[in-house]
Parts: C-alpha cells; sequence; structure tokens
C-alpha cells in the first residue's frame, strides 16, 4: 500500500482479510487512551527512588510489570485488529467497548498484585522482598479468592471479544465478508470461548483444591495453548481451504 500524500509504503493489512476501518475514531482515541491509564495505572505506586538501594529495589518489580504490560498490549491490539476489521460504529458495539475498558481499568491492580505475587515466588524473592510476599495474604482463603477474581476478569475480556465478533459475523452481510472472513470471524468467536472455558476451569480448580495449593490452579492457563494448537489445525484447514476455492474463483473468472 501505498500513501500518495507522503511518499511511504504502508505496512499492508492482513493478506486475505480486507480491512473496513477507516481513519482513527472517537471510540478507538478513547479506548487508546484508557489503555494508556491502564499501563500508567501499573507504576502509578512506585515513588521515584530517592536512594540507589531504592532504585534497585523497584527495578526488581521490571519482570512483573513486563508480563502485564504485555498482557494489556494483547488486549489492546486484538481491540485494534477487531476494529481495523469490521469498523462498526454502533451502539451495541460502543457498548461492549465500554464494558471492555471498565473490566481492563478495574483488573489493573489485582493483574498487578497478582504477577508481583508469581515473580516473586519463582524467584525466591529476588523480585520482591521475602517479607513483602509473606505479608501479601492475612489469610489463606485470600490464595483461592485471588485466583477467582482474575479468572472471572479474564472470562469477561474473552467473553466480550467472543460478543464481538459473533455481532461481526452477523452483520457479514452488511459488511461484504466474503466467505474467508465470515468464517475466519466465526472461528474467533469460537477461540474466544473456547478460552473462557479455561478460565472457567481455573475457577472450579481453585475452589476444589486445598486453600494452600489454591495458587497453582493458574497452571490450568497452560491448556491455552493446546485449546490454540488444536483448534488452530481443526478451523485452519477450513480457513486455507475456503481461500483456495476464492483463489480457484477469482483464476477462473480472469479466464472468461
Amino acid at each position: 500500500m501505498f500513501h500518495e500524500r507522503t511518499g511511504a509504503h504502508l505496512v499492508p493489512p492482513e493478506p486475505h482479510f480486507r480491512w473496513r476501518g477507516g481513519e482513527i475514531t472517537r471510540l478507538e482515541g478513547f479506548t487508546d487512551a484508557v489503555f494508556a491509564f491502564a499501563v500508567t495505572l501499573l507504576v502509578v505506586s512506585l515513588e521515584v527512588p530517592h536512594t540507589f538501594a531504592e532504585l534497585i529495589t523497584a527495578m526488581k518489580g521490571f519482570a512483573a510489570f513486563a508480563i502485564c504490560f504485555a498482557m494489556l498490549v494483547q488486549v489492546w491490539y486484538n481491540h485494534y485488529i477487531y476494529s481495523r476489521r469490521y469498523g462498526l460504529q454502533t451502539t451495541y458495539t460502543v457498548v461492549l467497548n465500554a464494558i471492555l475498558l471498565f473490566v481492563v481499568l478495574f483488573y489493573v491492580y489485582p493483574l498487578k498484585f497478582l504477577f508481583t505475587l508469581v515473580v516473586g515466588g519463582l524467584t525466591g524473592g529476588l523480585t520482591v522482598p521475602r517479607e513483602q510476599l509473606d505479608n501479601m495474604f492475612t489469610s489463606e482463603l485470600q490464595i483461592p479468592a485471588l485466583m477467582i477474581i482474575y479468572s472471572v476478569g479474564y472470562i469477561a475480556v474473552c467473553v466480550i471479544f467472543a460478543f464481538l465478533y459473533h455481532y461481526a459475523w452477523q452483520k457479514r452481510v452488511e459488511l461484504e465478508l466474503n466467505e474467508y472472513e465470515a468464517m475466519r470471524t466465526i472461528h474467533t468467536t469460537v477461540f474466544q470461548l473456547s478460552f473462557a472455558v479455561v478460565g472457567g476451569l481455573v475457577i472450579v480448580a481453585a475452589l476444589l483444591m486445598p486453600v494452600r495449593s489454591a495458587g497453582y490452579s493458574g497452571l490450568i492457563f497452560s491448556l491455552n495453548g493446546m485449546v490454540g494448537f488444536v483448534l488452530g489445525s481443526i478451523l485452519g484447514k477450513r480457513e486455507r481451504a475456503a481461500i483456495e476455492k476464492m483463489q480457484r474463483q477469482a483464476a477462473a473468472a480472469a479466464n472468461l
């Protein structure tokens, strides 16, 4: 794609998915601002270090911050792709977008708390002082509660994206989605709902496991990789078949 005004070559969109989103809308601009604020909340509690020792202590939180930052960027990127693909600005999408932003802002601190705990535990207190780790819970019952709180937020994000993609699929005629685009849209809905199910399994495990071991229920999230691989293999074949069919039809039309 070539930009006529600047003469610069822009990064092309997806090879087999026509992007219908045009200029940055007020909704997207507001969304970007909220995500930027959410990233700020990840570090806003850190005071400017006054000594080298305080600087080192602050730097130890880098790993947990990096994980949280990566997760927020992933949610933002998924929203970005959705906006570029469909360009929908209906009341329904605005409401779902607002709910998504609410969830993101509400779960910033639980996200930071969880991964500060996880990284601190895995590093044996190297990234978080041992006394801070010991004081993060005042009761063992708070361990499964933390996993449930995080999982509910995770499920909410997945379900919201599932609703957004299903709505786009319902609008496939108005959006003029071709066979592959419609298939990819409904498949993404399936992916998001499947990931939400994994989050539900984490909640069940956190409730059933012994209180002290409830934190290990988070390991169930590793199933996302297996779910993604299996669904990607099965649904990917259908998508590739749709692309090949469209290419054959295009070639036949060109030879007429």
